[in-house]
């Protein structure tokens, strides 16, 4: 039997936060869910709120954070392109100052802290598949580096912190996940093509749609994350997190018309800036060290993110806002 913990995760409410918040409070811990609700939505954890062992704190994670806890997972920051680009001046600041108070906070308690980093940190690559040791090739001054440089920058201290304060860090890098409750305005490709394909609209495929993306579902990252979390102290990562399945944005596209029966055209946009042309996780060193990879394939996890999506549609759940 696990010792039940008290837990606090930033960014809590969002996509990948409400899942992490069920997966811990399932395996019997509390839960300490933080987030300011810039793009995290109430409606994400409202099923929670009645949990004796689940608190919603209120909180811009760019102010200092004074709270007991045992362990801290770092997942505040907006994710997708149409939200960080929206203010990235405060994107930057979620990513660093964020940073920099939770590493506080986890030096002040001497407790384990996660960091959320993203593929994003290899920019538009230069090596397929991506591996750990892999520096990147991001663009500094580009529409896209508030979050890219935001996250590298996160990286930076969190290993400036385990050097010079000897804080046990761990370090994931979370590749393209979907699933239930992604944002339906997010601008993300799978809740883009699945939010069209079920209105009958068309389905924007940008540049030639051959760029890949490899999709791992959230139910799956929620597992790496905790597994990451239960590693010896001497493991920091960075760690890949991510399905090493590769699809062509066509190829994406074209299932989710299949699997909605939808009536929707396919048609061209050019190509946003700095939007990079691969996208793949090696994930050897998670099956290695975290004994993880994704069990949950593109077909069944489409199915049930096309569910929520109809749902929420048809008004069966919170309105799309």
């Amino acid at each position: 039997m696990i010792a039940s913990k008290r837990i606090l995760i930033t960014g809590g409410a969002g996509f990948i936060g409400s899942h992490l918040c069920e997966r811990l409070l399932k395996d019997g811990h509390e839960v300490l869910c933080v987030d300011n609700f810039f793009t995290g939505r109430r409606q994400n954890i409202a099923h929670l709120l009645d949990e004796k062992r689940f608190e919603l704190l209120r909180h811009d994670v760019t102010f200092p954070l004074y709270v007991e806890v045992d362990q801290i997972y770092n997942l505040a920051c907006p994710a997708s392109p149409v939200h960080y680009q929206f203010d990235p001046v405060q994107t930057t600041k979620t990513s660093v100052m964020g940073a920099i108070n939770m590493l506080g906070l986890a030096k002040r308690l001497r407790k384990p802290i996660l960091q959320a980093s993203t593929s994003e940190v290899y920019g538009d690559p230069t090596v397929h598949p991506q591996v750990e040791s892999y520096w990147g090739n991001v663009n500094p001054i580009g529409p896209r580096s508030c979050y890219d440089e935001g996250k590298r920058c996160a990286e930076t201290l969190f290993f400036d912190y385990h050097r010079q304060h000897k804080l046990e860090i761990k370090v994931i890098r979370i590749f393209n996940t979907y699933g239930p409750r992604m944002h339906p305005q997010d601008g993300r490709v799978v809740s883009n093509f699945i939010v069209q394909a079920l209105r009958g609209e068309d389905i924007t495929l940008y540049g030639d749609g051959l760029q890949t993306r490899s999709f791992c579902y959230v139910d799956d990252l929620a597992s790496g994350l905790v597994k990451m979390m239960a590693t010896p102290s001497e493991v920091t990562g960075p760690i890949n997190l991510g399905n090493p399945v590769e699809f062509t944005m066509r190829q994406l596209a074209e299932r989710i018309l299949a699997l909605t029966d939808s009536k929707s055209k396919i048609v061209h946009r050019p190509l946003p800036q700095d939007d990079p042309k691969q996208r793949q996780p090696n994930i050897n060193v998670a099956k290695k060290i975290l004994e993880w990879e994704p069990t949950v394939q593109l077909e069944q996890g489409l199915q049930s993110t096309i569910h929520y999506f109809d749902n929420l549609l048809r008004g069966h759940q919170h309105p799309i806002s």
